[in-house]
């Protein structure tokens, strides 16, 4: 089982660089690990830190005055190979939620696997997140999974995202394929008899 996802309120860590893909979500070196645990260490590993193993400063993740379950990025988030562990470092570092203008989508379907929510924006919407949280580090915005929306409460602005009904559901209950299956053993067996 995944953990229920329903309602979120969060600040949010802006990653405005456009074409991340899960090579640099995820160094290849890295996938050693057949669990899924561990690999939040080195979440985007190259760019937080240096070849001296020395946090970069300059990098927002070690940059104290961002924080939050909500990761911001640019447009097009997680192209390149298919590897699951870009889900699993992304989730496994705290965030879940990843808001975007564009998503790839072997990313979307793994991370959607994976118990985090990908939540595809506007360039417009995306712009105003990225200015809101600017201009403060600890604004909070508001990512509901049953209505499918998502608010930057500084700016009372809102945007209704697509979700696939299915992975919703798996979502809302803490559901992974196989948990959704047993969920409707009653019904199989009752199907069978027939």
């Amino acid at each position: 089982m995944i953990e229920k996802f329903n309602k979120i309120i969060s600040s949010a860590v802006p990653l405005p660089i456009e074409n991340v893909d899960t090579d640099q979500i995820i160094p290849a070196r890295f996938l050693k690990a057949v669990e899924r645990k561990g690999f939040g260490d080195n979440l985007f590993r190259d760019w937080r830190y240096g070849k001296d193993g020395q946090p970069n400063p300059d990098f927002v993740l070690n940059n104290p005055k961002y924080s939050g379950t909500i990761l911001v990025a640019g447009k097009n988030f997680g192209s390149g190979s298919s590897r699951e562990h870009a889900a699993w470092s992304v989730y496994d570092y705290g965030f879940r939620v990843v808001v975007s203008s564009f998503f790839a989508d072997i990313f979307k379907g793994n991370v959607l696997n994976n118990g985090l929510l990908p939540v595809q924006v506007s360039e417009e919407f995306l712009t105003g997140m990225f200015a809101t949280i600017e201009s403060d580090p600890t604004a909070k915005f508001e990512v509901d999974l049953e209505k499918q929306t998502i608010r930057n409460i500084n700016r009372s602005a809102e945007f209704r995202f697509d979700i696939n009904p299915y992975k919703k559901e798996c979502l809302l209950k803490g559901y992974d394929d196989i948990d959704y299956l047993l969920s409707l053993k009653k019904e199989i067996e009752a199907f069978e008899l027939k």
